[in-house]
């Protein structure tokens, strides 16, 4: 019961924030929410099930372009829309399973590396349909007589609700039976075929909604930001998203929410560092892999256990003990 008004609380607090932030600092905030779900996604793949993934950003191709195309040529709304892009990303993730069947560690890597660039260098030789490298406009679309698309509040709020719905199946997921076999077939594959785990029957199930999740984040990408092209999901999208959930941590929920708003916001708050920002951006990610190395929210955890907590001052030991007690791990 705790548990449900801290998070409801949470929420509503967050539903408040359009009245307060100006429009760029909500765009940032869906832009997050877009790193948010595709992490997400690639956490259950990674993180829990240990399949290495480097060409991520091809299925957020699939889900922005698919979305772009949808509302274009097939009149779907973006409610429609989203999700539609979303299931043909995941789709496409059964592509990956025969490789991931077959090959582990940096083998996969490179196979999924090669999916993404496939994808990306694909996309301009449709140019009549995608419009080339010079990328595609995403149609302006309503609800109700309200623009919601390139509306940063309208998607502010879209993005909201499509996190927390997608956390909240993560969630369900890590914690059910098919979790428990996802973590199996990462720690030992052998040892969990032994026991029953069908192997290609969860690795397929992983790449699936890995894929969707990239699917529907490439989907509320492109309503967010309007314009869409090949070179927006290149390699560097791919790294970044990894990175994320590196540095977030690798195995869990919170891990990739952190990871995304930190590499979201982190280049916005050196942009007054002229010069310098790759330095002191790629000092900070450093820092964060050797000072925290089971990720920020390993970190966070390590100091807020109980023998840590009672360290601290009364106020701040009052408040990570109502956020431990109501928000859990």
């Amino acid at each position: 019961m705790k548990r449900a008004i801290f998070w409801t609380v949470v929420v509503a607090l967050l539903a408040l924030l359009p009245l307060v932030l100006r429009s760029y600092n909500l765009y940032l905030l869906n832009l997050a929410a877009v790193k948010i779900i595709a992490a997400i996604g690639l956490a259950l793949l990674t993180g829990f099930t240990g399949q290495l993934s480097i060409g991520h950003a091809g299925f957020l191709a699939i889900g922005a372009y698919g979305t772009a195309l949808l509302a274009q040529y097939a009149g779907l709304p973006f409610w429609v829309g989203i999700p539609v892009a979303g299931l043909l990303s995941g789709l496409a993730g059964f592509i990956l399973l025969v490789p991931a069947l077959r090959l582990t560690a940096i083998y996969l890597a490179i196979a999924t590396l090669a999916f993404g660039t496939a994808v990306v260098e694909a996309l301009p030789r449709w140019a009549s349909v995608t419009g080339g490298y010079q990328g595609m406009s995403v149609p302006r679309e309503s609800f109700l007589g309200v623009t919601v698309t390139r509306n940063d509040v309208a998607m502010f709020y879209l993005a909201l609700v499509m996190v927390v719905v997608l956390l909240w199946v993560a969630r369900n997921i890590v914690r059910s039976r098919v979790g428990r076999a996802f973590v199996a077939i990462r720690d030992k594959s052998a040892a969990a075929q032994a026991c029953g785990v069908s192997l290609a029957k969860y690795k397929a199930l992983a790449f699936f909604l890995s894929a969707l999740y990239a699917g529907l984040a490439g989907g509320l990408y492109a309503h967010v930001v309007g314009y869409i092209s090949p070179a927006e999901f290149g390699l560097g999208k791919s790294i970044d998203l990894f990175i994320m959930i590196a540095l977030g941590g690798m195995a869990s929920l919170p891990g990739p929410v952190l990871g995304a708003l930190f590499l979201t916001y982190l280049p916005h708050w050196l942009s007054g560092f002229r010069g310098l920002q790759s330095i002191i951006y790629g000092s900070a990610l450093i820092g964060v892999v050797i000072f925290m190395p089971f990720g920020i929210w390993g970190f966070v955890r390590k100091w807020t256990a109980p023998d840590k907590v009672q360290s601290l001052p009364w106020p701040l030991r009052a408040a990570v003990e109502f956020v431990r007690g109501g928000g859990g791990r």
